[in-house]
């Protein structure tokens, strides 16, 4: 595929249709940023989220946190503020905030919260752990709020420097199913671009799209998510530099459309076979 094209257009995506595989505020933003740069987005829900299934020990951990029993809250996806402002939780100024990445940070300073720590470069969970460890060499009480499905990486290694952890379920990911006419898009190779977000999204983009064509870029948000979507069988082809929309649709744009059939085009049955670097 082309990488290096003559000149940057205007509207570098042009002619792309992208799935956006979340919805909500979140996806109407993504929307608008594709559009502003030429792309049809195709909002397309792969995954929600549920209320934990342990409510009172949430919010328990929640009115301890108001109370001023914590000394840091690391906070680990967008997600987590969207639980954090449906409770209308309380951050004490003597509680420090740790957002794992830029994404996670801009959605805690959009509902009024602060941000103490973001990792200078690893933002992951264990990058994280590492950057607090470096800055607290004394014991300190830490509420870790994560997914049901999150590998307990923080809590761990916070824990074995010393700290008092508590690790509290502040959600549950479920998987949503596309409409048949998505299906078919993806199938048919309609859609040019899958943004992949997080390792659940590209569980449900290989679950949901067994027959992805070879032509269908997929762009993942960082390399802990690039990781996990190889590790769900699908073939990276692009990692955004950073770990914010901006830079995953921009690592987009610096491809060539790898085709642009149109939408009431009759169907041949053939999905073009346009590049031989997926790997």
């Amino acid at each position: 595929m082309n990488t290096a094209p003559q000149h940057v257009p205007a509207k570098p995506l042009a002619g792309w249709r992208v799935l956006v595989p979340r919805g909500g505020p979140w996806g109407d933003g993504v929307a608008a940023t594709l559009r502003r740069q030429g792309a049809t987005p195709v909002i397309a829900p792969l995954i929600n989220f549920a209320p934990t299934n342990d409510q009172a020990t949430l919010e328990q951990s929640l009115a301890d946190l108001a109370a001023g029993t914590f000394d840091w809250l690391t906070v680990t996806s967008a997600t987590t503020v969207d639980v954090l402002y449906a409770y209308r939780a309380v951050v004490p100024p003597t509680t420090k905030v740790a957002a794992v990445g830029e994404t996670t940070a801009a959605a805690l300073l959009a509902v009024g919260y602060r941000v103490d720590l973001v990792p200078d470069d690893d933002n992951s969970a264990a990058g994280m752990a590492e950057q607090l460890i470096a800055l607290e060499p004394q014991a300190r009480d830490i509420l870790t709020l994560r997914s049901e499905i999150a590998k307990p990486v923080l809590t761990r290694m916070l824990s074995a420097a010393g700290h008092r952890v508590r690790s509290v379920v502040a959600y549950r990911t479920v998987g949503v199913p596309v409409t048949d006419r998505i299906a078919e898009d993806v199938r048919s190779g309609r859609i040019n671009a899958v943004l992949v977000t997080s390792g659940s999204v590209a569980e449900q983009v290989h679950q949901q799209f067994p027959d992805l064509p070879s032509t269908t870029l997929i762009a993942a948000i960082g390399p802990r998510t690039a990781k996990d979507a190889r590790r769900a069988g699908l073939n990276v082809d692009v990692i955004a530099d950073a770990q914010t929309v901006d830079a995953l649709i921009d690592a987009v744009a610096r491809f060539s459309l790898p085709h642009a059939a149109d939408e009431f085009a009759p169907k041949t049955g053939v999905i073009p076979q346009l590049r031989s670097d997926r790997g």
